[in-house]
């Protein structure tokens, strides 16, 4: 049975650990610019790209059922009438969410850097969805991307790419 030390530690652990995948997966031009003052950074803000609103929009209904889903397994982990193995399964359950969060902002960076555009992510147990922000519907990119996602995971998914605007 997971006490309240456990919990405590555990919860303390995992926030740890993000903030230590946020810290390592932060690209390094923006560690420089922090370091080097507002000038750079206002010149970087100045280069990218403004995302798609129908992107904004899918990463902020994501959040939100992410949130939803993350309270609701708090709940379960902090009730006292909870079995052991209830508890386990929440906290299993929770691991998984970070770990498809941390692979669906690796596979957008990825796609961006590589193939210069910028996208939303979702995976959902086999399945991967690709939005890509480009007037352009193209096979070919289509494919370099369904190939570039496929190569992030041992077995094999179900990759559907969207182009948006």
């Amino acid at each position: 049975m997971i006490n309240k030390r456990s919990l405590w530690f555990l919860t303390l652990f995992s926030l740890i650990l993000v903030l230590s995948v946020y810290y390592i997966t932060m690209p390094s031009e923006l560690l420089i610019a922090t370091n080097n003052g507002n000038k750079t950074k206002e010149k970087e803000v100045s280069v990218t790209k403004e995302e798609n609103a129908e992107l904004v929009a899918l990463r902020v209904e994501s959040e939100e059922k992410m949130l939803d889903k993350v309270t609701e397994l708090k709940k379960v982990l902090t009730n006292p009438k909870s079995t052991t193995e209830e508890k386990n399964k929440a906290f299993e359950e929770l691991q998984k969410l970070n770990k498809n969060r941390s692979e669906e902002e690796k596979i957008e960076k990825e796609i961006e850097k590589s193939l210069n555009y910028k996208s939303f992510v979702s995976i959902e147990g086999n399945t991967v969805n690709v939005n890509i922000d480009s007037k352009k519907h193209d096979a070919t990119i289509a494919n370099k991307i369904m190939r570039q996602v496929q190569s992030n995971f041992d077995k094999g998914m179900t990759i559907s790419v969207k182009f948006q605007k």
